[in-house]
């Protein structure tokens, strides 16, 4: 065992070497730019963006001409958010969402509000779950969008998104989803669901940083989206500048992977969390869930600890790389708005500590990270005020 150990598997995750290998020649021998289309570099380059291309694909269950190249889950966000609003506006400009998503779909949609667009925020039980019945409830004749994430990157709820992508269907509204945290984690099929855009990342599954997708449906009437960024025509004309081949190439290839590794990965992540929630609830009092254990991603543990700051926690934890529940903006501590949505108080929210455990985590790890939790949380309270034994 090598310290420290990497617990936040939610913010990013390491490469797997498989992916760093296939990158590597695309770095060096096989340069070209994929657009080049007038010799062998250009050639193998644009092939390498096309296998990549279908195997992304083949990991949602899409067709590879409906996978659009990005930086990222943000820009993949912002494209859709801002391209259907753009394109819709005509038929209206009511939009549907959720008070617990991440902050690139909130931020995007307090800027269209701006433009004069409408938004109706779901709110959530405890448990960071959307009311089907509320949501259908929300649509209106001029409801032009529904985004709802599939998996909650705090709290690990995953949502009913197979309920949600009929109702759109019924009421002809286009659905997107952010599913960043779902992917290689939850078995995702983009056709079952009825799901006409989904945003998400490679980072996040094993695969290099500062690249992204978006799939976007191919329906018999073709979804419009206004393009973000000009210039060049570049992924159908939706998305423009020079693709990011070893990038894209170490996407393709984490997906594979993911796609291969799912059930068995899963599974094994799975049981570590739970020793890991055991192990500290059974030997610690003061410990409460945030979220449920039910329809939960099973690499997610997000708990409140009675008395303990979240950054002191931190701070004192050194060997041991986790997440607050809390952001920080601004040199000011705020409260997590997933956590004080699902009802936690500020303090419950500042107390909170998220766990993220991933493929390459051992259970010698987990151990480990049990013992030096209880001592941690145990040396704080015994020097905190604010602290009262029950």
């Amino acid at each position: 065992m090598i310290l420290p150990i990497y617990l936040d598997n939610h913010a990013t995750t390491p490469m797997d070497p498989q992916v760093f290998e296939a990158m590597r020649p695309y770095f060096l021998a096989k340069f070209g730019n994929a657009s080049s289309k007038n010799h062998s570099f250009g050639w193998e380059a644009n092939s390498a963006v096309e296998l990549a291309r279908k195997q992304i694909a083949k990991l949602i269950k899409a067709e590879p001409n409906e996978i659009i190249f990005t930086s990222g889950a943000t820009e993949s966000i912002n494209l859709t958010l801002k391209g259907i609003a753009e394109a819709y506006q005509f038929k209206g400009k009511h939009i549907i969402s959720c008070a617990i998503e991440h902050s690139a779909v909130l931020d995007t949609l307090s800027y269209l509000t701006k433009s004069g667009f409408e938004v109706t925020y779901l709110p959530v039980d405890q448990d960071g779950f959307v009311s089907i019945s509320k949501m259908q409830e929300s649509i209106r004749p001029d409801t032009i969008l529904v985004s709802i994430m599939a998996a909650n990157n705090e709290i690990g709820s995953i949502q009913n998104i197979k309920s949600i992508g009929d109702i759109c269907a019924e009421g002809d509204v286009l659905f997107h989803t952010d599913v960043a945290q779902a992917i290689g984690k939850i078995p995702f099929d983009v056709k079952e669901n009825n799901i006409d855009l989904a945003s998400f990342s490679a980072h996040k599954i094993y695969g290099p940083k500062g690249v992204g997708a978006l799939f976007i449906k191919k329906k018999q009437e073709p979804i419009k989206i206004v393009p973000q960024m000009l210039g060049g025509g570049h992924e159908n004309g939706l998305r423009s500048g020079t693709l990011n081949v070893p990038g894209i190439v170490g996407f393709g290839k984490a997906a594979e992977i993911a796609d291969r590794l799912l059930i068995n990965e899963n599974s094994r992540i799975e049981k570590l969390r739970n020793k890991l929630y055991q192990g500290i609830v059974s030997r610690l009092s003061g410990i409460k869930l945030n979220g449920s254990m039910t329809n939960r991603l099973a690499n997610n543990l997000n708990i409140c600890i009675a008395g303990i700051k979240s950054e002191s926690f931190i701070l004192e934890l050194k060997d041991i790389a986790v997440s607050s529940g809390a952001a920080c903006a601004s040199a000011t501590l705020k409260p997590s708005h997933v956590l004080t949505v699902i009802g936690c108080t500020n303090e419950e929210a500042k107390n909170s500590i998220r766990f993220g455990i991933g493929r390459f985590n051992s259970e010698e790890e987990i151990a480990y990270t049990i013992k030096r939790v209880v001592e941690t949380v145990e040396k704080l309270r015994s020097i905190s005020p604010a602290y009262t034994k029950n």
